[in-house]
């Protein structure tokens, strides 16, 4: 079992007495935003970070920020009996005092260190920087509190994170980040499907997690949606497949210094950035500070975006080991022009749907359906950064609806040359439906 690494709690005294701690519900999001800031940390740190494994991680650190805290508010609900195979949680002492904040503390630094164990794929310094931070808090939010209740708030946070944790187990994909790619899988070969990139975000002749597909999903809903048609294969000049690859192509030959901004804004690319679905995480953080959301709020946002680009991944990933379909640079240099190369290095998967279109649209959706249609914000997650093509800072990019963002990162996709327009417009249809599922749990009571 982990040890719960903070400042001592072992002062507890048996006479303290119970103590009436009002307008819990109202609390501040304070407690919540700083773990999310922690947990993009140790996303973008990690030593071994991917799309699929990020997705996983996110739902259960959302899911478990929302049940530690649920219990402030009357009003809300838990999702026990509502998430798939999650049948059972602790459950508050009857007529005992919690103070959330500190079960919040707890849940977040137990299932950080669970999710991203030391020796594995994260370091020493992350495991000491959740730490840190779990001690910062414990130490701020103590103050006034009884002893009693805050070690009942402590324990209680920490059984959350350890019954969620024994369920993920469960899930397919437990320790996926040891296993990211499976060196026994066997893949068509032939027209029309995917082969190994020559320029690729990583290196490996086998695609990213295969049998991710097969995960068990947040949402039940969400795992009986049937997968989405594809476009006919045809080498034809004539055919819409045809045009739709060229389509790529002839853009790739004509892009403006916006349009590879924005390519490069929404690449995402795991080994320098918190991964797609801790960019779709960190615009859940962004509203939450900007609306000045309160606790409860902001754990349900986080769970709601954790758990709809969890799913999102999943559904997407089943999809694409479907149809194993081929990226644009293998279609186009066998029938359009051999010496092509795309603008952006391509991930190492097949390509229908885009992940990045499925997981963005499922994030507007829950982010919509929380602080609704029109919501101007400003998208930092990538400031400052030099990253290729340009070298220079980036400049924050914005926006006034959650669907902008989906829509725009579909179109970078597009742009950097690694997915076709059908990979998008599917990918959005299908993040639609994915994130109106979670919209549809019973949140409320």
């Amino acid at each position: 079992m982990l040890l719960y690494a903070t400042a001592s709690i072992s002062s507890c005294k048996k006479t303290d007495v119970e103590q009436n701690i009002p307008n819990q519900h109202l609390e501040s999001a304070t407690v919540a935003t700083r773990w999310a800031d922690m947990t993009l940390y140790v996303l973008r740190n990690a030593k071994f970070n991917s799309p699929t494994y990020s997705s996983r991680s996110l739902g259960y650190l959302g899911l478990t920020m929302y049940e530690c805290v649920v219990n402030a508010d009357s009003g809300m609900r838990s999702l026990r009996g509502q998430v798939s195979g999650l049948t059972q949680l602790p459950l508050p002492q009857a007529n005992a005092v919690y103070y959330w904040p500190l079960v919040l503390n707890a849940g977040q630094q137990t299932m950080l260190k669970l999710l991203y164990p030391l020796n594995t794929n994260a370091s020493p310094a992350l495991t000491a920087s959740i730490d840190s931070l779990s001690s910062v808090i414990l130490e701020e939010k103590r103050n006034g509190i009884s002893n009693v209740i805050v070690e009942r708030s402590v324990s209680f946070g920490m059984k959350i994170a350890y019954a969620i944790s024994e369920w993920a187990k469960t899930d397919g994909g437990d320790n996926g980040f040891s296993r990211p790619f499976e060196p026994s899988f066997v893949f068509p070969s032939g027209p029309g499907y995917w082969v190994p990139p020559a320029r690729g975000q990583t290196i490996s002749n086998f695609p990213l997690h295969p049998y991710w597909g097969k995960n068990r999903t947040f949402v039940p809903a969400n795992s009986m949606l049937p997968i989405p048609s594809i476009m006919t294969y045809s080498k034809d000049a004539a055919s819409s497949y045809y045009n739709m690859y060229k389509a790529v192509y002839e853009k790739n030959k004509l892009l403006t210094t916006t349009e590879k901004e924005i390519a490069a804004w929404w690449a995402d690319d795991p080994t320098e950035t918190y991964s797609p679905p801790g960019h779709s995480y960190n615009l859940a953080n962004l509203a939450v500070k900007k609306s000045n959301a309160t606790m409860v709020k902001a754990a349900e946002t986080y769970a709601r975006t954790g758990m709809a680009v969890a799913d999102a991944f999943i559904n997407c990933w089943k999809a694409k080991f479907q149809y194993f379909n081929e990226r644009p640079s293998t279609y186009v240099r066998a029938n359009i022009d051999a010496t092509w190369i795309p603008f952006w290095p391509e991930p190492p998967f097949p390509a229908f749907p885009s992940g990045h279109s499925t997981q963005s649209a499922a994030t507007a959706m829950v982010l919509a359906a929380l602080y609704g249609e029109q919501f101007p914000f400003t998208d930092n997650t990538h400031e400052g950064a030099l990253r290729f093509p340009f070298y220079q800072p980036m400049k924050p990019r914005s926006f006034s609806t959650f669907w902008e963002t989906a829509e725009e990162s579909a179109l970078s996709r597009f742009l950097g040359g690694i997915h076709t327009q059908q990979d998008n417009t599917i990918g959005l249809a299908e993040g639609k439906k994915i994130g109106q599922n979670v919209n549809a749990l019973a949140w409320k009571k």
